[in-house]
């Protein structure tokens, strides 16, 4: 778990005992070398579902960190669009900075530093997505977080992300989940500021059933990954074009 140049262990339990913005401050200058970032084979294997090169003018990264999502969304927007970044951790945005300068030939990249449940983007993205980050928005939240989203994409804008399919309760994983959850808890109960970071959220079908009460239509694709990450799914949820079906949704909803 520990790479020679990642953080000390002490490091993590100052991090951990921090609140969430600043934990990942203070983690930020190590993140790309800790298990925390978010491995490229996942990131490509959402990729596989997100389009053909330069065929957007504008991508947003929600929870962008140090940016890895950068790469494959820079090659899907036109030389003449725009990639953003949204994190309300100015260090992770440091770190994005200097990752991805702005180049010749390549779309900018534009650094945000804010909430994403506070996001005021009006229908300015083709493509939202976002990777690793979902752990980190709390049940109640979710439904704002979705809404703000919709907001910020334009009308056939999609927002793109992984999941899996809620775990049998007995299962491994979901008891480590759980296990880990619980932990969570207590260190929030006992120790301000909270540190937001949970396991089994977002997962399927729930999370299709909230993408479409918002209006979303939401299409899941089981065939991005293989073998022993074949049960990961990646989602693509839509705005729709028509205003008309966004309302005649929000209302069967």
């Amino acid at each position: 778990m520990f790479h020679p140049r990642g953080p000390t262990f002490w490091e993590l339990a100052r991090q951990c005992l921090s609140s969430t913005e600043r934990g990942y401050d203070l983690l930020a200058p190590k993140f790309d070398v800790t298990p925390f970032r978010t491995p490229d084979f996942v990131l490509d294997g959402l990729a596989k579902c997100l389009g053909e090169p330069r065929s957007i003018d504008a991508a947003l990264d929600l929870c962008c960190g140090t940016g890895a999502a950068f790469r494959i969304l820079r090659p899907l927007v036109r030389e003449s669009g725009r990639v953003v970044g949204i994190d309300f951790s100015q260090g992770m945005l440091d770190v994005a900075r200097r990752h991805y300068p702005n180049e010749p030939e390549q779309p900018p990249v534009e650094l945000v530093r804010g909430d994403v449940l506070d996001m005021q983007f009006d229908r300015e993205f083709d493509l939202a997505v976002t990777a690793g980050s979902l752990g980190h928005i709390l049940p109640r939240d979710e439904p704002r977080f979705v809404e703000r989203i919709f907001a910020a994409l334009r009308p056939g804008g999609r927002f793109a992300f992984v999941t899996v399919e809620t775990p049998p309760w007995w299962s491994r994983r979901a008891m480590l989940s759980r296990a880990f959850n619980a932990a969570m808890r207590v260190r929030n109960a006992i120790h301000r500021p909270p540190f937001i970071m949970y396991y089994l959220t977002f997962l399927l079908p729930d999370v299709q059933r909230l993408l479409e009460r918002q209006g979303f239509e939401v299409a899941v694709f089981d065939d991005a990954f293989e073998g022993r990450y074949a049960l990961l799914r990646v989602v693509v949820a839509t705005r729709p074009a028509s205003p008309t079906v966004h309302k005649q949704l929000a209302a069967t909803g």
